[in-house]
């Protein structure tokens, strides 16, 4: 049961003027519809009344910390081993200081880009997320709809709860398909001509996931796929009903873009560590990636790319940009945050490719400051999770509302009124020292 009644549905119990609307209200039926229709309004008037609470990112995570079952929230929270390149993607960014220019005309701000070859209203796109379905009954069509309504592009995971298709009927708004290197390699070639024939703009092909990262919370939660009702988290689940129950009582939980070819789900739950292990490709190279750019001839960036040599490499192969990730600190701990390797990966690609800092955004500022160093764009996947468990597509709306102002308003007082005009001289690494010229 989603949070939202659909607008069909509310127009069907909505007040009618006519004598023939009166007397159906006078009906029985027309009490269950007004009882019903009070009920709707207000879930709708308590959730934007809580979602109008939440000032940022760091308020949101504490909404869906209390609305979620806990094994469901650390899966979103958690990251590998000690979490250190989890912390780190967030907090490297205050290292940076913004250096403002002033008595500039900041009265209008000019903000569009273009990321995968399509108009972005702003320099953010939302990245892929798997399971998407665990924090919120209406899943990536919540997302995309949130997205399609900020002028943003939308990426859709292989692990995703929703067709790719379905995805694409709904959501007429650019979009990306984060795809995978499959041992099955006739399944990766079948997604490709899927997403093409689905009118999707470009593919993300992530090389990190060799083997699923070390993640302790999910070990000790017992998260399975789909989650298991463990005796350890029973009381948890049972403490959240408005999780729960349409968990139980909504729609099939799949992998929906998946589950035809590799049934995962067939002999009951797996656990997501050997799911992984089994069904992903550790021995991929750069002929696959050379492979998949001639198979899809499109905007393809690598998801995953961490050093120069390895963004010099995915341009030469086909890709016509890279995203620099540690997969949100889930795969190796230690690795850097993605914002420290910004500037290195543009100057080993030059001006033409796309390259987008995925990983460690909580702020508008922080996007300034990866424009600074040399990004193209941003991408943010737990914030959006978080803002989907927090209130669903209205949630997420809300997170894309708040970034959005930070980020307008940071180019305001830094005194830059086009994003073309963010250069390296306004932002310092308060560890190296001087501005750059």
């Amino acid at each position: 049961m989603s949070f939202l009644a659909s607008e069909a549905h509310l127009a069907l119990i909505a007040p009618q003027t006519s004598k023939v609307a009166r007397r159906t209200e006078a009906s029985p039926f027309a009490s269950q519809a007004a009882v019903l229709r009070g009920h709707q309004a207000g879930k709708i008037i308590g959730i934007m009344t809580r979602l109008e609470r939440a000032n940022n990112v760091a308020d949101l995570r504490l909404m869906a910390r209390r609305r979620l079952p806990r094994p469901i929230f650390d899966y979103i929270d958690g990251g590998a081993d000690d979490e250190v390149s989890l912390r780190r993607n967030a907090t490297a960014f205050a290292q940076y200081e913004l250096v403002p220019d002033v008595l500039n005309d900041v009265s209008n701000i000019r903000t569009e880009t273009r990321i995968f070859g399509q108009s972005s209203r702003w320099p953010l796109m939302l990245s892929p997320t798997g399971l998407t379905r665990m924090f919120h009954d209406r899943a990536e069509l919540a997302v995309a709809g949130a997205a399609a309504r900020h002028g943003l592009l939308y990426s859709l995971s292989t692990m995703g709860t929703t067709r790719l298709e379905d995805l694409a009927q709904a959501f007429a708004g650019p979009k990306v398909f984060q795809i995978y290197i499959f041992k099955d390699r006739g399944l990766t070639a079948e997604f490709v001509a899927r997403c093409r024939d689905a009118g999707f703009h470009g593919l993300a092909l992530t090389v990190d996931t060799p083997v699923a990262g070390n993640r302790e919370r999910d070990r000790v939660s017992g998260l399975s796929l789909p989650p298991k009702l463990t005796l350890r988290s029973l009381l948890s689940f049972a403490l959240h009903p408005s999780w729960s129950l349409p968990a139980l009582t909504g729609s099939k939980f799949d992998l929906a873009n998946v589950s035809h070819k590799i049934d995962a789900l067939a002999s009951g739950p797996m656990s997501l560590f050997n799911y992984v292990g089994s069904q992903f490709d550790p021995s991929i190279g750069w002929r696959d990636v050379e492979w998949l750019a001639r198979e899809w001839n499109g905007p393809l960036a690598i998801k995953g790319v961490m050093t120069p040599d390895d963004a010099r490499r995915s341009i030469a192969s086909g890709a016509t940009g890279v995203m620099i990730s540690n997969h949100g600190g889930r795969q190796l701990d230690g690795a850097p945050a993605p914002v420290d390797q910004i500037e290195a990966v543009r100057n080993a690609v030059g001006d033409e490719p796309d390259v987008i800092c995925d990983g460690g955004i909580r702020r508008g500022s922080d996007i300034v400051k990866a424009l600074a160093l040399g990004a193209t764009a941003c991408s943010i996947g737990r914030p959006y999770l978080y803002a989907l468990a927090a209130g669903g597509q209205p949630g997420v709306d809300h997170l894309l509302t708040l970034l959005r102002e930070e980020f307008v308003r940071t180019m305001m007082l830094a005194g830059i009124s086009d994003i073309a005009s963010v250069s390296r001289r306004h932002v310092r690494n308060r560890a190296r020292g001087a501005v750059q010229p």
